[in-house]
């Protein structure tokens, strides 16, 4: 019942003559009369828009409001998780009495395609030449700057785009507050768009679209707009919750539209804030080595107020401030929330990505670095354990998660929908939730990895290999990758694990590598491949497969494996062999061969 004597009903948006009659506990001849004398002809199949439908509810005598979709729902539910499992600063802030918290400058990264112009759009925005500076036009490090717009300050994250640097993109999502996802009108979207609309995910922070690029003549918004709506990047004038901005660097056309965006995007959120009175946190964005200077590091203040003169503490690095300086490289003695700044004074290179915080004196500083450097040589000599499919169920009901984040990679793209939209329908209310964090066609790389580590992901991959490089960074930072050939399997395990029901892991690793130098064809023994080991070693009671330009051809066992015409059990790295592949023929010049074993997971 509401304040005014009447009965509440929730109306869906848009809503049927027929659903209407149903909630109000009316006929829907009586609505059809009421739309009649409201000027409106209908059926009984006739979709309705809110305000008309409660404008008859009233009517009818109910309230109307608003029904809380399934979607909301889903993204409040997200909003409470990332505060949880948020960045250790922003806990930080939220440990402060509110009273003491004010309104701070938000912090903005610009991510996107390498060539999309998220450097030249920076460059128009703090009116200064950066991209002259650096090498081949692609952003070397990251760079933090402030503007000022309508008396309001903005601090600007400049991140690397290029995929080499995905780490450090990553960690740029992470110390941001809203991300500003750079797409060109002419190009659309492409797989690092992709990526950097995931990592902004991963960080749990709003998305505004840029649309660069809208001067040229072959530009079609449209077509970009209907790419972002397939990413789930739905524009606010397709009804959507996307910003989508259209700017041209070169013209310097849209810029006062997208900061104007970013400051009401900024007053959405209600978690920009900082108490300047607290002792100074933040995060280590960069540093360097300087041969005059000594330790050059760059910081962004997140809480409190630095001043020149303080001791900090970053990782394992510490020391007084000897000198700060701004983004414009003039000396300040103080810098309050989201402000960047340089400074001298520390003992040795911070590594970007780390907390800092102010401490009370140089004996403490040195105190805690030193816990600090004993924890991390005890966490090296304890071995780092994947969370893998068959726990998922374990930490769900010891609360330790609430969904298993996935990064699906697959060989086409006609795989990899049938998977996704599968892998969703598991999603029934009851147990873990399935968050597809990132999809794409292709091999696991490192940057998949690099994903899966910021956001505690766990990679699956259909007839796709894994980069050597991607599998030592995943054995590194225990992360679970699962191979898959069988679609029906992938799904199957995905939903015993979301269950409780699936068993222990098995993987493939990979002992060896080797390249195919010769095929010769033996009489009674087929077709031997003559290969050169390039990795490890090979063996002759492993599996191997036949990679040709990283894709697999065929997986199976090996039937001999010879060297200088003796039969052996293995081969090592450096040497010359002779490998015979059971019931496989097709194998060629230059192909790689993959030697590779199943274990069990622990």
């Amino acid at each position: 019942m509401s304040d005014n004597g009447l009965k509440t009903v929730e109306l869906p948006n848009p809503v049927t003559v027929r659903q209407l009659a149903n909630l109000t506990q009316s006929s829907p001849i009586d609505i059809i009369k009421q739309l009649m004398s409201n000027g409106m002809m209908a059926n009984i199949n006739q979709q309705l828009d809110f305000d008309t439908a409660a404008l008859i509810a009233q009517e009818l005598g109910y309230e109307a409001k608003p029904e809380v979709s399934a979607e909301t729902l889903a993204e409040e539910k997200k909003k409470e998780e990332s505060k949880l499992n948020g960045p250790a600063w922003r806990k930080l802030i939220e440990a402060e009495d509110a009273a003491n918290l004010s309104v701070r400058p938000p912090v903005v990264t610009i991510l996107g395609h390498v060539d999309h112009g998220k450097t030249s759009l920076l460059d128009v925005i703090r009116k200064a030449n950066v991209a002259a500076n650096e090498a081949g036009g692609i952003t070397q490090h990251i760079g933090a700057y402030q503007v000022e717009h309508n008396k309001r300050r903005i601090t600007f994250l400049d991140t690397p785009g290029h995929e080499a640097f995905t780490a450090m993109r990553a960690r740029g999502a992470q110390a941001t507050d809203i991300a500003i996802l750079v797409v060109a009108a002419d190009d659309g979207v492409m797989p690092q768009t992709r990526e950097a609309a995931a990592h902004a995910r991963a960080a749990g922070v709003p998305i505004i679209v840029a649309l660069n690029k809208v001067d040229k003549p072959n530009a079609n918004p449209d077509r970009v707009k209907t790419q972002l709506a397939e990413m789930e990047l739905t524009p606010d004038e397709w009804g959507g919750k996307t910003m989508v901005v259209p700017v041209s660097a070169k013209q310097k056309t849209g810029i006062d539209d997208l900061l104007e965006a970013i400051l009401l995007t900024a007053d959405d959120l209600t978690n920009i804030k900082a108490n300047p009175e607290a002792a100074a946190s933040g995060t280590v964005l960069e540093a360097n080595l300087d041969k005059a200077r000594g330790v050059i590091a760059t910081l962004l203040v997140q809480n409190g107020t630095l001043h020149a003169g303080d001791v900090i503490v970053a990782g394992t690095s510490y020391g007084k401030i000897r000198a700060m300086f701004n983004d414009k490289g003039k000396p300040i003695k103080e810098a309050g929330p989201s402000t960047p700044v340089s400074l001298m004074g520390l003992s040795e290179v911070p590594v970007p990505g780390d907390l800092f915080s102010v401490v009370e004196s140089d004996r403490e500083a040195r105190v805690l670095v030193a816990e600090r450097k004993l924890a991390q040589k005890e966490a090296k000599q304890e071995q780092t354990k994947p969370t893998g499919l068959d726990q998922i169920f374990a930490k769900f009901k010891a609360g330790e998660t609430k969904e298993l984040v996935l990064i699906i990679k697959a060989d086409v793209q006609g795989s990899l929908e049938p998977i996704v939209q599968s892998l969703k329908k598991l999603n029934t209310g009851e147990g873990p939730s399935v968050n597809i964090l990132y999809a794409e066609t292709g091999n696991v790389t490192e940057n998949d990895v690099m994903l899966a580590t910021a956001s505690s992901a766990i990679v699956i991959g259909f007839s796709v290999s894994v980069d050597p490089a991607a599998a030592r960074l995943a054995e590194a930072n225990g992360i679970s990758i699962r191979q898959y050939d069988i679609i029906y399997r992938l799904i199957e395990d995905v939903e015993k694990a979301l269950k409780g029901l699936l068993g222990p892991e098995f993987k493939p690793v990979t002992i060896g590598r080797a390249e195919v130098r010769a095929v010769f064809k033996i009489p009674k023994m087929g077709y031997i491949a003559g290969c050169s080991v390039r990795e490890g070693e090979i063996r002759r009671n492993a599996r191997v497969r036949v990679l040709r330009q990283n894709k697999i051809e065929y997986e199976g066992e090996v039937g001999s494996l010879k060297r200088e015409k003796e039969d052996v059990r293995e081969v090592q790295k450096g040497m010359e062999c002779g490998v015979g592949i059971k019931d496989y023929d097709g194998v060629r010049q230059g192909d790689i061969l993959e030697f590779f074993v199943i274990q069990q997971v622990n």
